[in-house]
């Protein structure tokens, strides 16, 4: 018939154009693929490997590929895979690290351990924001059925320490990248030079279970962990941490350790948005989950960030 137009020549276009946008947005949610992956370090330890996923994961969200690097083994392997540009950046604990780094390093208190920190690293790494609300220090703990006998703080227990025992567990260490206890280096004197807690009846046990059980037992009055006890079996709700508040344990906090300009102004900001909202809660339940469930890291992290919206 005479001017009959094809009503499917609007619909044609219609699909052109859709076709034209999805083709675009699918090149650009490809447009990584050809880029290097971000991959993030990882010693043996689940809390390294917990903790990579949780950086890997967390910089995916930003649109990057990223892997995991696995099996780095300890602090010296990870540092040398940063040199290496093998990895962009691994986890660790600031003042952990610094002692690795400047063992001649009076620093304690978060602020100057993490400045202190930043001046020992070599050359081309640097560290992101400390996850503030970790705090994976030693801890003199008490037993939670006798905490109206002692004080909350160490500042208070001072005069007290005399006539005290204290069990002091020598290792393994609760976090895998530290060292084992030194009674006297890391402990004792410490704690007499801080507060002038002077203890005079320290006993040493090779596990904090085995402290853990003598201060239950009423053997010992108070005890010494590596870490927090939240680390242990069952949460450690049995005991109660008597508070540090001048630092004779230096601060500890996760860190990430990175290669420098290696990731962009947004990553950074992903990965201080996550040293905002972990803590050793956090941390100490996914631990506990890989070891008594045998839960599987990556899965923690992934579902540990929706329900921090990161």
């Amino acid at each position: 018939m005479f001017g009959r137009t094809d009503s499917r020549a609007p619909r044609r276009a219609l699909l052109s154009t859709a076709l034209a946008v999805t083709v675009a947005l699918a090149t650009l949610a490809c447009g990584t693929d050809d880029a290097p992956a971000l991959t993030i370090g990882a010693g043996d330890s689940a809390q390294s490997g917990l903790l990579a996923e949780i950086y890997a994961n967390a910089l995916g969200r930003t649109g990057a590929r990223t892997a995991v690097h696995r099996g780095l083994g300890a602090r010296p392997g990870q540092l040398a895979a940063l040199d290496a540009g093998t990895v962009v950046a691994v986890a660790d604990v600031t003042g952990d690290l610094l002692t690795a780094l400047d063992s001649t390093s009076t620093a304690n208190k978060p602020d100057d351990v993490v400045k202190a920190l930043n001046a020992a690293l070599p050359e081309g790494l640097t560290v992101g924001d400390p996850a503030d609300g970790t705090d994976l220090r030693p801890v003199v703990v008490a037993d939670a059925t006798r905490t109206e006998v002692y004080p909350s703080s160490l500042k208070e227990l001072a005069p007290r320490c005399p006539e005290l025992t204290v069990g002091i567990a020598t290792g393994p260490a609760l976090d895998p990248m530290r060292a084992p206890l030194d009674p006297q280096r890391d402990v004792l004197a410490p704690l007499e030079a801080v507060y002038g807690c002077a203890v005079a009846h320290p006993v040493t046990f090779p596990t904090a279970e085995d402290a853990r059980k003598a201060l239950s037992s009423g053997e010992i009055q108070l005890a010494v962990l590596s870490g927090p006890p939240s680390y242990l079996p069952g949460g450690g709700a049995d005991l109660t941490a008597l508070a540090d508040p001048a630092y004779a344990f230096r601060s500890a906090m996760v860190v990430p350790v990175i290669r420098k300009a290696a990731l962009t102004s947004t990553q950074l900001r992903k990965l201080n948005y996550v040293a905002g909202e972990l803590t050793t809660v956090d941390l100490a339940d996914m631990l506990r989950r890989i070891r008594d469930n045998g839960a599987v890291p990556a899965d923690l992290a992934r579902t540990w960030l929706d329900a921090h919206a990161l």
